[in-house]
C-alpha cells in the first residue's frame, strides 16, 4: 500500500482529496494546522504540522512515497487588493522547504496546484504555453502570480535532479462541497452561494459583473490528480485544469439563483473590490497525456454544490 501525505487537509481542496483517496488503495498521512481534523477512516493518520518550519517537514516526511500540495494562504479578492503580500512569503517558503526534503528522502511524485494568476486576461482559452512573461501581470495578482512561477520552476529543477516525478497543476476557479461559503474570505462562487443561499429578495454583487472566470467542479480537479499519480510518465508537466469555458458573473449568479428555486432581484456595487479579467484554459495537454476530460457540467456543478449547501451550512 502506496502512503500519499496530502498537504492542507482540511482545506477545501484537501479534505475533497482526503475524502477520495482514503477509499482507495493508499495509506494517507494527513497534514493540519490551523483547522482542526475531521472524522476518516482507518486509512487516515492526522499529523499537526507547520509546513514554515524545516524541522517539521522533517518529521512528517518519513516512508511517504506520494506528496500531494495542496496548502497554501489563499483568500478572496478582498485580501488580494488590500493585503497583497499575504499570498507570498508563507507559500514561497513552505514550497522551497518541502520539496528540498522530499529530495533528500527519495519521493516518488509531487503534484503541486499552481493557479492561473499570472495569465493575461483573453477571450481564447489559454494552453500552458500562452503565458508570456514580458507582458504586464495584473498589480493586484503581481506578488501571488510571481510566487507561483517561482515554485513551478522549483518543481521543473527539482525534477531534473533526481527521480522524483512533479506535476504543476494550473487549474481555474474550483468549486463545489467544503469550499469557503463565507463572504469575507470565499471567492466568487462560495460567496455567490452563500448570497444568494441567505437572502429574502434581494442580493448586492461586489463589481459590474462583466468580468469572467473559468469554473470547475471539485471531483475534475480530482480526476486530474489521480491519472497523474497512476499515468504519468515525465519527470515534469506543467498541466492546465479548467472547464474550457468562461461565464461571466452576472450570468453565474443569475445560473445560481435559477437553481435555488428563489425569487431574487440581482444589483451590483462598483465601489467594492474586483478584479476585471476574463480567462478561461484550455487543457488539452492533459487530454494527451493523461487522457482527463472534465465531466461534470457547470449547471450539474451548480445543482450539487447547493445542495450540499443546504444540508452542511447553516441559514
Amino acid at each position: 500500500m502506496k502512503t500519499i501525505l496530502i498537504c492542507g487537509a482540511t482545506g477545501f481542496i484537501g479534505r475533497n482529496l482526503v475524502n477520495y483517496f482514503s477509499q482507495g488503495e493508499y495509506s494517507i498521512v494527513a497534514i493540519y494546522n490551523k483547522k482542526k481534523p475531521f472524522v476518516t477512516n482507518e486509512n487516515v493518520k492526522w499529523v499537526k504540522a507547520d509546513l514554515t518550519k524545516a524541522d517539521e517537514i522533517k518529521n512528517i516526511i518519513q516512508d511517504i512515497d506520494i506528496i500531494i500540495q495542496a496548502a497554501a494562504t489563499t483568500s478572496g479578492s478582498k485580501d488580494i487588493v488590500s493585503q497583497p503580500y499575504i499570498h507570498t512569503t508563507d507559500n514561497a517558503v513552505m514550497n522551497s522547504l518541502l520539496f528540498r526534503e522530499a529530495f533528500h528522502n527519495d519521493i516518488k511524485h509531487i503534484i503541486f496546484f499552481s493557479c492561473t494568476v499570472m495569465l493575461q486576461s483573453s477571450e481564447l482559452p489559454q494552453t500552458e504555453d500562452d503565458f508570456d512573461a514580458s507582458l504586464p501581470i495584473n498589480e493586484k495578482y503581481y506578488g501571488v502570480a510571481h510566487t507561483k512561477l517561482y515554485i513551478e520552476k522549483m518543481c521543473q529543477f527539482y525534477s531534473s535532479i533526481s527521480q522524483t516525478k512533479y506535476t504543476a497543476v494550473r487549474h481555474s476557479n474550483i468549486y463545489g462541497p467544503y469550499d469557503k461559503f463565507d463572504l469575507e474570505k470565499s471567492h466568487v462562487f462560495g460567496a455567490s452561494v452563500t448570497k444568494v443561499m441567505n437572502a429574502k429578495d434581494k442580493i448586492t454583487v461586489w463589481g459590474t459583473g462583466e468580468e469572467a472566470r473559468d469554473l470547475l467542479y471539485v471531483d475534475d480537479l480530482i480526476s486530474l490528480v489521480d491519472l497523474a499519480i497512476n499515468k504519468q510518465k515525465e519527470n515534469y508537466l506543467l498541466l492546465n485544469c479548467g472547464y474550457g469555458e468562461s461565464i461571466k458573473i452576472k450570468d453565474l449568479i443569475k445560473k445560481i439563483v435559477d437553481h435555488s428555486g428563489k425569487e431574487i432581484s440581482i444589483q451590483y456595487d462598483k465601489n467594492k473590490p474586483t478584479i476585471k479579467t476574463s480567462l478561461s484554459l484550455n487543457s488539452s495537454k492533459a487530454q494527451k497525456y493523461l487522457g482527463w476530460n472534465r465531466k461534470i457540467t457547470l449547471d450539474e456543478g451548480i445543482k450539487k454544490t447547493i445542495k450540499w449547501w443546504k444540508e452542511n451550512i447553516k441559514y
